[in-house]
């Protein structure tokens, strides 16, 4: 009995001092990346292949979920879905607004393509020819197009519609149909209108309001199709969200809904800004979501059934990010006056280095793996 109680108080004392020691290592790491972070990175002193190096090791220590058996992996995720339905629709809408969709225009007309298409673009992995960026923005709406099952004459519904990519292209390909979408920037609503009056679009509305909140003009069993493209990872209760999408939707057994999103293959996590590390989190996407790719398959509803799901490989993300990385980069004189007069003259070079840092990291991200760790999910739902 002595021998136990000995043994058992020094395993005890051993277990403490290892946490201490891990708490201590944690915290001269915190220390030491404030510094690097501060005094090399914010003032554009690290190069790039450094940088990539850095993300890559932050990806394999930090963002892979680690677990004891694929029992344990698995119980994760269900847990996760769970803790989903006790939340808001949306989390931080004001916050990742400000972030992304309230800064000026002109910042993304100096990145983007000239569709201003802020998601993920098709290319061919495969072949020898480079498609532009220009060219892999149209072909990934033509995608939608097909795996949507878009038809002329259809009332479309678009969740979260950025500067109007999708619904531009939708409303000029389908004259007959009516395009409503929704976003929750006023700069955006305004970009949009100014191009639908010069293309003289007339089957387009826009309409700036939360999703929290968000009712359709026409109101429930009204539209034909419902799209999102990379709008449901700054949801949270899907659960209640699919089921305002089975409402709005249309009886009959025609109705589908399209979902474009970007996912892990089967570790979900919340954007979370817990330290000086999570950069990505406090900066960039407060209050979003990674999910799974087989997530949303646990929120369809009694009437609202997956129909069918596709992939498409991270590295066309990657390279989306990168073509974006390189016009930011050749416009960068362009670039700094519109940094300085939305984050302030004195920050220009850090907001430069953080817009750098994040079309790096999400490119090194999505060619993690070669593409198969992170990538694009597409769904299908269909109301019965």
């Amino acid at each position: 009995t002595t021998t136990t109680t000995t043994t058992t108080t020094t395993g005890t004392k051993k277990s403490a001092t290892i946490s201490v020691l891990q708490s201590l290592r944690l915290a001269l790491f915190q220390i030491f990346y404030r510094i690097f972070l501060e005094y090399l990175v914010e003032k554009n002193l690290v190069p790039d292949f450094i940088l990539r190096a850095g993300i890559r090791y932050n990806l394999r220590t930090k963002c892979l979920g680690r677990f004891k058996s694929n029992e344990d992996e698995l119980q994760y995720e269900m847990d996760f879905i769970r803790g989903l339905k006790t939340k808001a629709v949306a989390v931080e809408t004001n916050l990742a607004n400000e972030q992304h969709y309230e800064v000026p225009t002109e910042l993304y007309l100096h990145c983007l393509g000239s569709k201003l298409k802020y998601s993920c673009c098709l290319y061919e992995l495969s072949s020898t020819s480079r498609r532009t960026l220009n060219e892999a923005e149209v072909k990934m709406m033509e995608l939608y197009c097909e795996r949507g099952e878009f038809k002329d004459g259809q009332e479309v519904l678009e969740l979260g519609c950025g500067w109007g990519s999708l619904s531009l292209f939708l409303a000029e390909k389908y004259p007959n149909s009516r395009i409503t979408a929704v976003s929750n920037s006023k700069t955006q609503k305004e970009f949009i209108d100014l191009r639908a009056r010069e293309r003289n679009i007339t089957n387009l509305q826009i309409i700036t309001q939360d999703l929290n909140v968000f009712k359709p003009p026409l109101g429930k069993n009204s539209y034909d199709r419902i799209v999102s493209i990379e709008c449901f990872e700054h949801m949270k209760n899907y659960e209640v969200l699919f089921g305002r999408c089975e409402q709005w939707l249309k009886s009959g057994g025609e109705a589908k809904m399209f979902l474009h999103i970007f996912a892990h293959k089967t570790y979900p996590f919340h954007f979370i800004a817990e330290n000086e590390s999570d950069w990505m989190s406090k900066y960039f996407f407060s209050g979003g979501t990674m999910p799974s790719e087989r997530m949303f398959a646990y929120f369809t509803t009694n009437k609202l059934h997956l129909k069918t799901q596709w992939r498409v490989n991270g590295k066309h993300y990657s390279k989306t990010c990168e073509d974006w990385l390189r016009k930011f980069d050749t416009n960068r004189k362009a670039v700094e006056p519109i940094i300085a007069q939305t984050y302030g003259k004195d920050l220009t070079t850090k907001w430069y280095v953080y817009w750098r840092l994040f079309f790096l990291s999400c490119s090194e991200l999505f060619n993690y793996s070669d593409g198969n760790e992170w990538f694009v999910s597409h769904y299908l739902f269909e109301k019965c």
